[in-house]
């Protein structure tokens, strides 16, 4: 694959499991920004620290091999402990802070660019890709499903994970996030101007994926292909 690929949405459409499977389809590097801002988080939640000030001085290494998406804090995988119910709980409040997405907006950019050097092409997925971090990428999708959708998605993945919660609560914490991520002064959740909105309500993970590469071979990012084949 050539280029960028961004993935937006909100919180349980399935960006990060379809994202990966994408990656891995297409032979390209990943990147979840969402993990970045969650190892922010925990530092906060650590700390007790300014956000901005934490967002600084933390080294946070995210894996871009689909297969393996590490996150580092400080050297130390946190890859588990920053899907937990403290950190979701925080992590909409401290990645609204404008310094906090200045200084990972910047390393995101960093990121995408050392990988599409290296290996030609990339998928990103978050909530302001097409908006902010990568706004020239070659194909721009916004996931959505219905607020019911996915908080069963959230409630399986973490009843999964052996992370306990009611369909009830999930519900409820997947509407807070959607208020406040869509709300949030600077790099609101939204809908790129020329991004594909792809509905994953009725889809299963086959579905969207199959969808997903349709998109791609209709914008030719297949290495090799020609352009509007």
């Amino acid at each position: 694959m050539r280029g960028v690929i961004a993935l937006d949405g909100p919180s349980g459409t399935g960006k990060s499991t379809v994202a990966r499977r994408l990656a891995s389809a297409l032979g390209s590097g990943y990147l979840d920004t969402g993990a970045m801002y969650r190892a922010v988080t925990l530092g906060v939640l650590r700390s007790g620290g300014d956000p901005a000030a934490v967002a600084a001085s933390v080294v946070v290494t995210v894996g871009t091999d689909p297969a393996d998406p590490t996150v580092l804090l400080d050297g130390v995988d946190v890859s588990a402990e920053i899907r937990g119910s403290e950190v979701t709980l925080a992590v909409s409040a401290v990645s609204a802070v404008p310094e906090v997405r200045q200084i990972l907006v910047a390393r995101q950019r960093a990121i995408i660019a050392a990988v599409v050097d290296s290996h030609g092409g990339i998928v990103v997925e978050g909530r302001d890709i097409g908006t902010a971090v990568a706004p020239d990428a070659e194909l721009k999708v916004y996931l959505t499903a219905s607020a019911d959708a996915r908080a069963q998605r959230r409630t399986r993945q973490d009843s999964a994970a052996g992370r306990q919660a009611t369909l009830e609560e999930t519900l409820a914490d997947v509407q807070r996030r959607d208020d406040y991520d869509s709300s949030r002064a600077v790099s609101p959740l939204r809908q790129a101007d020329d991004a594909v909105e792809l509905d994953t309500t009725e889809l299963d993970l086959d579905g969207v994926l199959a969808s997903l590469l349709d998109l791609v071979d209709g914008r030719g990012l297949r290495t090799g292909q020609a352009v509007g084949r």
